[in-house]
């Protein structure tokens, strides 16, 4: 645990990370990890992920949204539906137990006028010149009072959040898959499979801090969906001083059977009160390190932590930075709250939020793992918990978190690029969002 003085070093370093508009010089880089690492995802992507043919239903050219989504449309599905979906399958065999980025849907296609109106535009020189604002989707100004400012995340009931922001994680809030297939689009002139090394030490800093913090070798085969999922299988029992390395949670890996070494079955009620203990542990540390992610890294890995990240912000023109401002000034407001709902397992997903210094902004009862059940039903569990009133809008640049939001007739902002990420930050400066 390293000193007050390195958290404040920590700090002063993350600021001038995350100078909006600064410049950052990037440096030779080390050699790549090793293809044989277990953390390699050369075989993690299938490819097509991103393919910019699917995101052609502009409303007209330089629209970074899509014009067909609306408010309201609150799903009818009974509450005792999500039983089997979300809860099902804690434990599924998995042939690539590192996969990054899976899952799909089938949504169906709705439309209907959208119930965002403007009254006021501020001056047309603050948005970027490559895009235009369609009014229609933003609210009307001065709607909305503020009288308070609210530290952390997500709210009680009582407190009737007024609108919830749900934003998918990787090329949306943060660059990282675009970097290890090198399809980013860098301003900078760079050699081949310099975009790949970068990606690919951020990949190995983060698989790192997962199995050494978040037990991600016990859990690689758990696709949970929320940190308090099995929170009803925890008896509360003193973790001080329990070994995690000895409770017989995790089989002998070449053995095929379903009985652990002294853990109960698979399932069982011991086995899942060993899961839960996991995952409040999991919690106890994000919450512990969000913060101050520093202390959980060696010396060496801290210095290096810190130029990657700025290698990162310059590559990609402060495309975290920007995303950050937009997280701090939703975090800000007493009526709103920010949530992410990522295809990413839940245990890495908390790695790269800690590394990439969205820990503050971001609580872990906030974040959800839609790998296993989807986009759609995650964003049903997020409506369910905040309410019908609650005025939600979807930010993304997946096509499944697109056709989630059109099925549920919720507004959907594109973010395909770093204009259109500035284009929302300029929005919610003018609260029009």
């Amino acid at each position: 645990m390293s000193s007050s003085v390195s958290r404040m070093d920590e700090s002063e370093s993350l600021q001038s990370i995350y100078q909006y508009g600064g410049e950052a010089t990037a440096s030779t880089l080390s050699a790549n990890p090793s293809a044989s690492s277990p953390y390699n995802l050369t075989n993690r992507y299938g490819g097509g992920l991103y393919n910019n043919a699917l995101y052609s239903h502009y409303y007209s050219a330089g629209y970074p949204w899509s014009q067909s989504q609306t408010l309201g449309g609150f799903s009818s599905k009974p509450s005792s539906e999500y039983g089997a979906g979300y809860y099902g399958g804690y434990c599924c065999p998995s042939t690539n137990p590192y996969s990054y980025m899976s899952g799909s849907s089938s949504p169906s296609t709705s439309t209907a006028s959208t119930l965002y109106h403007l009254s006021n535009l501020p001056p047309t020189s603050t948005f970027p010149e490559d895009v235009t604002i369609d009014t229609d989707l933003l609210k009307t100004s001065g709607s909305r009072g503020r009288t308070r400012r609210r530290n952390s995340g997500s709210p009680d009931p009582e407190n009737q959040v007024k609108r919830v922001f749900i934003w998918d994680l990787d090329e949306t809030i943060i660059i990282f898959q675009t970097l290890i297939t090198e399809e980013f689009k860098t301003n900078y002139q760079t050699k081949p499979g310099y975009l790949n090394s970068i990606g690919n030490r951020m990949e190995y800093m983060i698989f790192n801090l997962a199995d050494n913090n978040f037990f991600f070798k016990d859990l690689d085969e758990c696709y949970q969906v929320h940190i308090d999922d099995v929170s009803g299988d925890d008896n509360g029992q003193d973790l001080s001083n329990y070994n995690f390395q000895t409770d017989g949670f995790k089989s002998n890996p070449s053995s095929g059977e379903v009985y652990m070494a002294a853990g109960g079955m698979r399932g069982g009620v011991d086995w899942m009160r060993k899961l839960a203990f996991r995952y409040r542990k999991i919690k106890e540390d994000y919450n512990a390190y969000r913060n101050n992610v520093s202390d959980l890294l060696v010396t060496e890995r801290r210095e290096e932590w810190l130029k990657l990240l700025k290698e990162i912000e310059s590559i990609t023109n402060q495309w975290t930075n920007c995303a950050v401002q937009c997280l701090n000034i939703i975090q800000s407001r007493p009526d709103c709250v920010n949530v992410i709902v990522t295809n990413t397992k839940l245990v890495e997903a908390l790695s790269v939020i800690l590394l990439y210094g969205l820990g503050s902004q971001v609580p872990v009862e906030n974040v959800y793992s839609s790998i296993k059940i989807g986009k759609e039903s995650c964003f049903e569990r997020i409506m369910s918990k905040f309410g019908k009133q609650t005025t939600y809008v979807v930010v993304g640049d997946g096509k499944e978190e697109q056709n989630a939001a059109t099925n549920m007739k919720l507004p959907f902002w594109e973010i395909k690029s770093l204009s259109h990420l500035k284009t929302f930050l300029v929005c919610l400066k003018n609260d029009l969002m």
